[in-house]
């Protein structure tokens, strides 16, 4: 899908709490070490929170995206959130920020669509920016607190999560705009993380919790083989078919932001794309895998760098639970 009309980002911001833990704290309790996990993943360490809420923290990035916009709360429009990690089933996450920050004119729902939710996200607002004139920006914010779902008895998974937030404003740009977005709920089991589980037979009378077989099974799960496999396909067909939409070349992508799962997804990725490393922003070493959170990291710490600069093509690429992919080119 192209648009005529594309997407201007008007502001970043992201926050991640102060706890932090490096690798030899995992060290501590975990049969590991730091060159393994740095050597299978990249990341040396990450921020875990220390009872923040999910919210808050989408709330601090949110604040610092208006003010880099130069907006205030009240010309906001919809505000779109993509946690998994919620702090309730209902209401929405985005309602409780469109609370907090006094959004009193906006419409706000959730997405979930796990790694691949901002450019999801993102997409949604580019769609409702191309076909509501009345409606000027919108709050993409993504805030995850992972550490709530992960195991840390799980050598395998827990050494990869971490916890933070990302929020972009965006508003209406004639101009280049490439997305694309899939699914394949075929491979839902290979990253799971079970919800509520308790049934209550209310027609029969049995109104009673079954006893939970697995004490951990609402934990995250994932086949580590699996999932590599995907990502490592995901990520250069979803930016191949931006670029094929678009009518452009690999050559043509000044910044390529990646959800950051593991270094070595991402060059695997880029030799299959035939793109070079130093054209992909990676921060995965100081803040782990963050779910939904880590391409508006990624972004805004591109941005507040000067790696990415007004009249850039970045692309951004998503691929995780669902299993899901997604990617979305555009002029920054």
């Amino acid at each position: 899908m192209v648009f005529l009309t594309g997407i201007r980002i008007a502001g970043t911001g992201r926050y991640v709490p102060p706890l932090t833990a490096d690798n030899n704290d995992f060290a501590a309790f975990l049969d590991t070490n730091d060159e393994w996990i740095r050597s299978r993943t990249g990341i040396v360490t990450r921020h875990i929170s220390d009872g923040e809420p999910s919210w808050h923290m989408g709330l601090e990035a949110s604040r610092q995206a208006l003010e880099a916009a130069g907006i205030a709360p009240e010309q906001l429009g919809l505000i779109i959130d993509t946690t998994i990690t919620p702090d309730y089933s209902t209401p929405a996450t985005a309602c409780v920020i469109q609370r907090e920050l006094g959004a009193v004119n906006a419409m706000a729902f959730d997405v979930n669509s796990a790694c691949t939710g901002f450019v999801c996200g993102l997409d949604m607002a580019a769609r409702y920016l191309a076909t509501d004139p009345a409606l000027s920006y919108v709050l993409v914010v993504s805030n995850e607190n992972l550490s709530r779902v992960v195991d840390y008895t799980d050598r395998s998974s827990c050494i990869l999560f971490g916890d933070g937030a990302g929020a972009c404003v965006l508003e209406r740009r004639q101009g280049l705009y490439s997305a694309y977005m899939a699914a394949d709920g075929t491979g839902a089991s290979s990253l799971y993380a079970n919800g509520n589980r308790r049934t209550c037979r209310f027609a029969t009378g049995e109104h009673t919790y079954p006893e939970d077989t697995d004490p951990r099974g609402d934990f995250l799960r994932q086949d580590g083989k699996a999932v590599y496999r995907f990502a490592t396909e995901a990520m250069p067909r979803a930016v191949q078919q931006v670029l094929d939409q678009a009518g452009l070349g690999t050559e043509d992508i000044d910044l390529l932001i990646p959800h950051q799962a593991n270094l070595r997804i991402i060059e695997t990725a880029a030799k299959k794309l035939k793109f070079p490393m130093d054209k992909i922003m990676v921060n995965l070493e100081k803040y782990g895998n963050t779910s939904s959170a880590s391409i508006p990291i990624a972004l805004d710490e591109a941005v507040r760098s000067g790696r990415l600069r007004r009249g850039q093509r970045v692309c951004l690429v998503g691929f995780g639970a669902g299993l899901t992919l997604g990617a979305v080119l555009f002029e920054y």
